[in-house]
């Protein structure tokens, strides 16, 4: 055993190694050794924003570039390139010819042109004085993209050139930049320049261009030029590459994409003689207020501390600090893995391998989603974004290592430590008196008589039955009941209590004080169960050992079989007693439930009796007697059968109750539930209470995160320069939640629950169906500290077609309004073709799935029936589906 869980440990590590070592393999391309023919020069520091034209109180002066940063810059340019080209004469750029050539540098300034007019009077004078003044310039752009960005229109660009060229000597070139397709467009334009400056940026034409195209689509780019103007010379304006920021479409910014495109073009660039200027020299933060990508600032070959971002000869590697996240990676999985392989003496080599590879999974994505900031230098918004949702995502990481841990045990481990069936009914010895109660509020007469019945069949000696009407206010519902009692003699009472507070709990808790005096243990029914003549022999006995507090068997149900939502639903339910109970028996953690229950009554009268301040009363009696150190044993054998609640809107509001219930319990013991605090509740017995209910919170921010999804596609349709598409690994908490649920379900179904194929995927709608019942139940049991105890109805008629809506109205609006923004968000231009943006559509829709689960499931419930109902049996004895 410790071989083989050294071996997989091992395997482990080095397979998360070998992952992270794949993941950032070098990438070459052709090398480049000689001097770049020109680049953009923008000398803004980390801290410079030429958009803010006035000084901060706290700032002594501009933010602007200073003279001798300027200097130092074109000092480090100096020898690597032979020009540099300026968009503007303002904010102190006139002084860029004049410094360039103290380093031999060429420059190429540029005047700039928008709608305001005084503006462009002050950059032509500018750049007038500028040629005058500095013999190094030899050719000048006058405006940059005006035509292709809708600024000025080419009549207003010919009447500036024209004035330009007039205030010029001869010997100086003139011409204006724009994007490729525009000079193709407009050739009264290309005959007042000198030379054609265009911008070949694949990265932004439409839809963008995958990086494996680009090189080929900037050859296209300048061949449709020449073609058309081929006695002008041409000026490659900007050409270039994001190395980090959002996708463009199908363009994907990253530092190995830039490095090997421009080393690529620069290549046949100079193997094609081009004049050419690389966009840019260093990044410059402040454009991030430019686009809605966060792609704009990292368009230079430097980065804004003025380090270079890659090597232009050698192999290039995205991240160079990858080692540090691998090793990361490991350690956090190591010690989880090297403690559950030591603790899990009977688990076979399989499960070990199952379970180490989700730790370390879990492990590389916590880390992958932290480091994501880091490679992408994600906009604030986007990281805004990150930092509430990271605490989802470790949510979801944890809930997802929970699932694992279960369907690890109850799959691969070689035997169960604690299982418990009942006992041959021969078997018991000694007959303790048991008083059976049976509570019940507003339940037909009939189907509590039915209850009775099967409890006066019992086949023991020595019991008695008190049926507690608890605050039904109609005569004709309760007096049948009494009547029928009073008709069975000394061994059934009945009592009806009204008006008596406390629900259900304040009601049992009367009937210990008219339990016999004699009575060592207490059954609990509810009052629509048919209960197995041998319940009490197969289960008292357990009661021989004084450390036992309570025994449960499971609810199991009837009178389904011919009804699709029944069906569904008992399948359902199915789950938690196959599942989770056995699963939470290894560790004497189960959850007691309210029915074909018996607990010792000293326990009980020691443990406090029931707890009327919580709606979950029965669960949380079971948390106190384990308090108390008493044990419980659960038998997975079906001894009662019950019926399962009639519409949509019924097992909404259990499953409410339920999970609201389980905040009260936690929010009144959770000091107790604190680890290595001594509390009297074992290791176990606490991991299964947090654990067991943190899929119910899960829930709780599925919900919290679907309605902020909402909130941003909006903002993305209606204000996309401040709501950016969120990065793919924002869908984890949705998509993972959603994939993670489905696995377990259906895997630990196959394996633990005897049903089809079909009957495991009704279940699975139906469970999904609650996301929003238990969403909502656990935020407003954070928030408030008490509910109204709903009552589950029983033989109920079937509601209206147009009820099936209604039960689900809330579901079915939030299901609508995800697949509309799933639609909307791909309307705008470019959106359709964005990976991201699809991504998040997807999101969307996935994100819909439990809301429009609990609207089938809610029409499926209004169904006609397809026939009578069948004779009960237990799960155990259910033919496989396919012989049904």
């Amino acid at each position: 055993m410790r071989l083989s869980g050294f071996v997989v440990l091992l395997l482990i590590v080095l397979g998360n190694l070998g992952f992270w070592a794949m993941m950032n393999r070098p990438q070459s391309g052709l090398p480049w050794s000689g001097t770049l023919n020109s680049v953009s020069f923008s000398p803004g520091r980390a801290d410079d924003d030429p958009t803010i034209v006035r000084k901060l109180p706290y700032m002594d002066e501009w933010l602007l570039p200073t003279r001798a940063e300027m200097d130092e810059d074109l000092a480090l340019l100096a020898g690597k390139v032979h020009q540099v080209r300026t968009y503007s004469t303002l904010e102190g750029l006139d002084q860029v010819p004049e410094l360039a050539a103290k380093y031999g540098l060429k420059a190429l300034p540029g005047a700039w042109l928008d709608e305001r007019l005084g503006r462009n009077e002050v950059e032509i004078a500018n750049i007038v004085r500028m040629v005058r003044d500095n013999p190094n310039i030899d050719r000048v752009i006058i405006g940059n993209e005006n035509l292709t960005l809708h600024r000025l229109s080419p009549e207003q660009m010919i009447r500036y050139l024209r004035k330009v060229r007039a205030l010029l000597p001869e010997r100086v070139k003139i011409s204006t930049a724009e994007a490729w397709a525009i000079w193709l467009d407009y050739p009264e334009l290309a005959r007042e320049v000198d030379f054609l400056t265009i911008h070949t940026l694949p990265f932004w034409e439409p839809g963008g261009v995958p990086i494996d195209n680009a090189l080929d689509f900037s050859k296209r780019m300048v061949r449709d030029v020449k073609a058309q103007y081929p006695d002008k010379p041409i000026f490659i304006g900007e050409v270039g590459w994001p190395s980090a920021g959002r996708n463009y479409g199908l363009s994907e910014p990253s530092l190995v994409n830039q490095a090997l495109f421009l080393r690529n073009f620069v290549n046949w660039a100079h193997e094609e003689n081009l004049d050419y200027n690389i966009v840019e020299a260093f990044d410059q933060p402040w454009k991030v207020n430019l686009d809605n990508t966060a792609s704009e600032k990292h368009w230079g070959i430097y980065t804004v501390d003025r380090k270079p971002k890659f090597s232009w000869i050698n192999p290039v590697l995205e991240f160079e600090e990858w080692p540090v996240q691998a090793i990361t990676a490991t350690l956090i999985a190591l010690l989880p893995v090297v403690w559950f392989l030591g603790k899990w003496k009977t688990l076979r080599l399989p499960g070990k391998i199952f379970f180490a590879l989700l730790v370390q999974f879990a492990s590389t994505l916590l880390i992958w989603t932290m480091s994501t900031p880091v490679i992408r230098d994600v906009s604030p918004g986007t990281g805004l974004m990150l930092g509430l949702m990271l605490p989802a995502q470790l949510l979801l990481l944890i809930v997802v290592l929970i699932a694992g841990i279960e369907v690890t045990e109850l799959t691969w481990a070689s035997k169960f430590k604690r299982r418990f069936t009942a006992l041959p009914p021969d078997h018991i010895k000694r007959f303790p008196k048991v008083s059976i109660h049976l509570p019940c509020y507003n339940e037909p007469p009939a189907m509590v008589k039915l209850t009775i019945d099967s409890l006066m069949a019992l086949d023991y000696p020595d019991f008695e039955i008190i049926v507690l009407d608890n605050n039904t206010k109609d005569p004709k519902v309760w007096e049948p009941v009494k009547e029928y009692c009073e008709s069975l003699g000394e061994k059934v009472k009945f009592y009806h209590l009204a008006p008596w507070p406390g629900a259900k709990a304040g009601a049992l808790n009367f009937g210990l004080t008219v339990t016999h005096p004699d009575a060592e243990i207490i059954g609990v029914v509810d009052s629509d169960y048919i209960v197995d003549k041998n319940w009490l022999r197969g289960l008292v006995p357990y009661f021989e050992d004084p450390k036992v507090g309570h025994v449960q068997a499971p609810q199991d149900h009837r009178e389904w079989e011919h009804d699709l939502f029944k069906e569904m639903i008992n399948w359902e339910y199915a789950g938690f007693f196959d599942i989770g109970m056995v699963f939470r028996n290894e560790a004497d953690a189960i959850i007691q439930h309210g029915t074909m229950t018996m607990v010792r009554k000293k326990t009980l009268e020691d443990a406090g009796r029931w707890g009327e301040w919580c709606i979950v009363e029965d669960a949380e009696l079971g948390l106190r007697m384990m308090k108390a150190g008493y044990q419980s044993v659960y038998v997975q054998d079906r001894l009662g059968h019950g019926l399962v609640p009639d519409s949509f809107m019924a097992y909404k509001k259990q499953r409410f109750r339920w999970a609201y219930g389980a905040v009260q319990i936690l929010k009144a013991h959770w000091r107790s539930l604190i680890p290595f605090k001594q509390t009297g509740l074992t290791t176990g017995q606490k991991y299964h209470f947090v654990a067991g209910w943190l899929p119910w919170f899960a829930d709780a921010f599925y919900l919290l995160f679907a309605v902020a999804s909402l909130a941003w596609s909006l903002g993305m349709i209606v204000a996309p320069r401040y709501f950016s598409t969120p990065l793919p690994f924002f869908t984890l908490p949705t998509v993972g939640v959603f994939v993670a649920k489905i696995f377990h379900h259906f895997f630990l179904y196959t394996t633990r629950v005897d049903c089809g194929l079909k009957r495991r995927s009704l279940a699975a709608i139906a469970g999904m169906g609650l996301t929003y019942s238990i969403a909502w139940a656990m935020w407003q049991g954070i928030f408030t500290k008490s509910t109204p105890f709903m009552r589950t109805p029983k033989m109920a008629n079937k509601a209206a077609f147009t009820q099936g809506f209604l039960m689900a109205s809330e579901e079915a609006t939030l299901a609508l309004l995800h697949y509309v923004a799933a639609i909307a968000v791909l309307i705008p231009r470019n959106n359709f073709t964005d990976p991201d943006v699809r991504i998040w559509s997807l999101t969307l829709v996935v994100q819909a799935m439990p809301f429009l689960a609990a609207l089938v499931a809610s029409l499926i419930s209004v169904m006609p029936s397809g026939g009578p109902p069948q004779p009960v049996h237990s799960h155990s004895n259910a033919k496989p589906e396919a012989a049904q």
